[in-house]
């Protein structure tokens, strides 16, 4: 064959020849990730960085001759000369030995520098000798600056994250000198509405687009604290400040009684009165909706958060940290109440790290936390709207001034306002753990324990609630007219309640590194936490029970096991496995909640229009000879729900800098919260029992779960600038695990079993992100996804009870539903309905500027749903409502946020 008529470029390419060429670079058979591997040959020159098994790979080395370099922070840099072929023999591993100490030490740079004081404190390995090797490459001097800029930007677990040439030191900078043990920033984030897209109309309304405006101030500075004469050697302290003062608008929509329905003949005195706090429609939206407007409020925040740290001697250390936050928020509702929130709270705690030995190690710490929240209803001390509108029965405190709260089942918007609550909550934890290094093993242990106060002043329901179905007349508003309503709750008294738990755990692992290619994690955790108690014993179990209320559980141990392997010594794939028990401790403080607030401490009740106890908004309050005084009761033998979760993934690396990691994962849930009102019946059927209670939620731990999805990712590391990864999740989760929502028929809980809540069969996110010009960084994120799943709900009450919402429809065919039959519980299924879809495009740009070796610029620009589409977070589900089947609102619009920082 003849090739001088071949055009050059064709030539070179047919010639050139590339294999791949992997290793592992280890120091006393241990991997060595952060390793910097550079190849050369002739002028070309190719680096990789070890990952966290020590691996490194060189995916398409042209055959031939090359040098390979390994160099490591405290190691003695090795070359090694190697031919790359097709048919060459696979290398060694690297085995990397430790430099002597003075050189470590010489090479840790200025006597005052972080690295020089930290080497002096740390115990002098044995010294080993260095062989006869060549100087490494020559390594530019911008260029642990400019790697440790690009990963503050950048920053992920492939990118060299773990190399000495991109860490920012603790403390100090490249800097010399006295002041190069200092660092800080000085930034602010700015968002305003010149910049953003208007609120989504789902009326198709023009509403005016209200001026807001977000800024947050950022403020940072870590050094160590020196005192000339007084302080020569204090702790090393870094200390974050963030204000933030944001005026926030958003859209909101409603159904308004019109003019016409406002001048009935005959309406209660109670019924004018409350009908006056509705704003007239402002457009004719027909039955959905005819009322929007922008609301406006704001939000104020200071945060400030500390750490500090003391080494004493080399064998102990002193650490801390302190933070406060303190929020102010006035948040405005539909019929433009404005009511405020205020919240201040710290958590701090100090701990003390001992090292026995160079393998083991503990520490003793101890945290508190307190926090506390004030919600201030728009009419407290304000406007006695029940008392003034001739509505007795409910609480008429000063505090708790204002309307009662009005549903209807045809759409008409609901009046509602907070509850109004003062909260003090307040953590006191006491830790040990320890830490022990004996050959392969990696031994962690430990136990806390906690001391919880939840201090409450707050009613459940103290004005009062109301529902109008359209029993009496046929129409709700025509009920509400006459001041007939079909149902009637309330809740108040005993408001201050001080609920006290203790929280214990104690734990155990083992990371068993049994060869280099397989580690083995096992281990256990018991957590114990106990039953709400009230510091005066006023707790109320409406259930017969022997003391305690609740029995606590302490069976709560929960072993786990991990494994991860790699099969194949000269392959990049990796096994990893996982199986564990995982408790929810934290289900007792609701459950308490309720619970105070029951008779005979409390008036609590919920009831329904009836012959025997007609309902009037002038007199709706009264408590029922056919139904309970109590509203809530709980199985004595509840115990606290547990998830067994088991995951197997494979990973393996692809040509082209690719990644290709395969997920699955099973979750199965255990004695999950069901609720259900006992005694009760269908619409239209025969009372089984007239003697029975009703009218009290009952709570129990029966119910099951599970979920099973699959994940497939595909992620390219960083190389040229260019990043990207793509993951796809399928699941499926099914459940008759209720919460604190109420079942249907009590007598057939499984009838509940159905999609869970939160089950989304396709999730799709992508991210990419590239560095390009000047070290410009572009990065986007996309995410896009099924709806979760929505109940329909058929707006009636419960025989005998004054509970509405529990009930569903009978499904008759796509989008078509009718009230369920006379006698019968409805036959629409829970969580059959499909919400709307949801997809978001984030983006971002931003740089860092470097003046000289002393500040630099952070400029940063992020767009949240960039392409300004619109999605919804779900549909109106009652079947009653005008607007069955319409969103509710729509997710926020385009927004762009302005992002600069000066670090020094």
């Amino acid at each position: 064959m003849r090739f001088r008529h071949w055009p050059a470029s064709f030539l070179a390419i047919l010639c050139l020849h590339a294999s791949e060429h992997r290793g592992a670079v280890k120091f006393n058979n241990l991997p060595v990730p952060g390793a910097t591997v550079t190849a050369t040959q002739g002028d070309k020159t190719v680096t990789a960085i070890t990952d966290r098994e020590g691996a490194y790979r060189f995916p398409d080395l042209a055959d031939g001759p090359w040098k390979l370099h390994v160099e490591m922070l405290c190691f003695v840099p090795m070359h090694r000369d190697i031919k790359i072929s097709s048919d060459a023999a696979p290398n060694p591993d690297w085995d990397l030995k430790m430099l002597p100490f003075d050189q470590i030490r010489a090479s840790a740079g200025p006597p005052g520098s972080a690295a020089a004081r930290f080497l002096a404190a740390a115990p002098s390995p044995s010294p080993a000798p260095a062989p006869d090797a060549p100087p490494p490459p020559p390594i530019d001097p911008d260029l642990t600056q400019r790697a440790a800029d690009g990963f503050l930007i950048n920053g992920n677990a492939n990118n060299s994250a773990s190399s000495p040439f991109a860490l920012l030191p603790a403390f100090g900078n490249n800097r010399k000198g006295p002041g190069s043990l200092y660092n800080g920033s000085l930034g602010f984030i700015a968002d305003n509405s010149a910049l953003d897209a208007r609120s989504f109309s789902i009326t198709g309304q023009d509403t005016p687009k209200p001026a807001y405006n977000h800024l947050t101030g950022l403020l940072s500075f870590g050094g160590p604290i020196k005192i000339p004469r007084l302080l020569k050697n204090g702790p090393n302290v870094i200390v974050n400040y963030q204000w933030t003062r944001n005026r926030n608008a958003s859209t909101l929509t409603g159904l308004m009684p019109t003019l016409a329905q406002r001048n009935g003949d005959f309406i209660s005195p109670q019924a004018k009165a409350l009908l006056a706090l509705y704003p007239l429609p402002n457009f004719d939206g027909g039955n959905s909706y005819n009322y929007q407007f922008a609301a406006v409020g704001n939000t104020h925040q200071d945060s400030l958060q500390s750490r500090a740290n003391k080494t004493i001697g080399r064998r102990d250390q002193l650490s801390g940290n302190f933070a406060y936050q303190s929020t102010r928020a006035d948040t405005p509702t539909l019929f433009s109440f404005l009511d405020t929130t205020d919240s201040a709270g710290i958590n701090t705690g100090a701990n003390w790290r001992h090292n026995f030995t160079s393998r083991f190690q503990g520490v003793a710490g101890y945290q508190f936390s307190r926090m506390t929240t004030r919600v201030t209803p728009f009419f407290e001390n304000r406007t006695n709207i029940s008392g003034q509108a001739g509505i007795r029965g409910n609480n008429q405190d000063p505090l708790n001034w204002g309307p009662p709260s009005l549903s209807f089942a045809s759409g008409i918007s609901q009046l509602t306002d907070v509850q109004q609550s003062l909260t003090r909550n307040q953590t006191s934890a006491l830790s040990v753990s320890g830490f022990w290094n004996h050959g392969r093993h990696n031994v962690s242990f430990g136990t806390d324990i906690r001391r919880q106060q939840f201090n409450l002043l707050s009613q459940q329901d103290a004005r009062g609630s109301f529902t109008f179905t359209g029993a009496a007349t046929g129409s709700d508003f025509a009920d509400f007219l006459l001041g007939v309503p079909d149902t009637s709750s309330i809740a108040f008294g005993n408001a201050d309640k001080y609920l006290r738990a203790w929280s214990n755990d104690a734990y155990a692992t083992d990371d068993w590194r049994i060869t280099p290619g397989l580690t083995l994690n096992a281990g256990g955790r018991w957590e114990y936490g106990s039953p709400m108690t009230e510091l005066y014993g006023r707790l109320v179990n409406f259930v017969a029970a022997t003391p305690p209320l609740i029995h606590p559980d302490k069976h709560g141990f929960q072993p786990r096991i991990g494994l991860s392997w790699r099969p194949f010594p000269a392959s990049s794939m990796v096994v990893r496995a996982g199986y564990g028990v995982y408790y929810n401790t934290s289900v007792y403080l609701a459950i308490a909640t309720q619970m105070a607030q029951q008779a005979p401490l409390s008036k609590s009740l919920s009831v329904q229009n009836s012959p025997d106890n007609p309902l009037t908004l002038a007199n709706g309050f009264n408590a029922s000879a056919r139904t309970t005084p109590n509203t809530f009761a709980i199985d004595p033998n509840f115990r606290v729900g547990y998830s067994q979760n088991w995951q197997l993934s494979v990973q393996s690396d692809l040509p082209g800098a690719l990644v290709l990691s395969t997920t699955y994962l099973g979750i199965k849930g255990t004695r999950g919260v069901q609720e259900s009102l006992p005694n009760t019946f269908p619409l239209g059927a025969a009372d089984p029992c007239p003697t029975c209670p009703r009218g009290f939620v009952y709570m129990t731990s029966n119910g099951n779960s599970t979920r099973a999805s699959g994940q497939i990712q595909l992620r390219r590391r960083l190389q040229r600038g260019f990043t990207a990864s793509l993951q796809y999740t399928y699941s499926k989760s099914i459940d008759d695990t209720l919460g604190f929502i109420i079942a249907q028929d009590w007598l057939n809980l499984s009838g509940e079993r159905g999609l869970s809540n939160f089950d989304q069969r396709h999730l799709l996110n992508a991210q990419a992100q590239y560095t390009g010009y000047k070290e410009w960084v572009l990065s986007t994120t996309i995410t896009a996804g099924t709806g979760l799943p929505l109940t329909p709900i058929y707006l009636a009450a419960v025989n005998g009870t004054g509970v509405t919402g529990s009930i569903r429809p009978d499904y008759l065919g796509p989008n078509s539903y009718r009230a369920p039959a006379p006698g019968q519980w409805g036959n629409a299924g829970r969580n059959t309905i499909t919400g709307p879809g949801q997809f978001t495009l984030n983006a971002s740009l931003g740089r860092t500027f470097r003046i000289g070796d002393r500040i630099s610029l952070d400029f940063r620009l992020d767009s949240t749903n960039a392409l300004n589409h619109v999605t919804y977070p779900g549909f109106n589900t009652f079947v009653t409502s005008a607007q069955f089947g319409l969103p509710y609102t729509a997710n926020a619009m385009r927004s762009v946020q302005t992002t600069f920082r000066a670090r020094f």
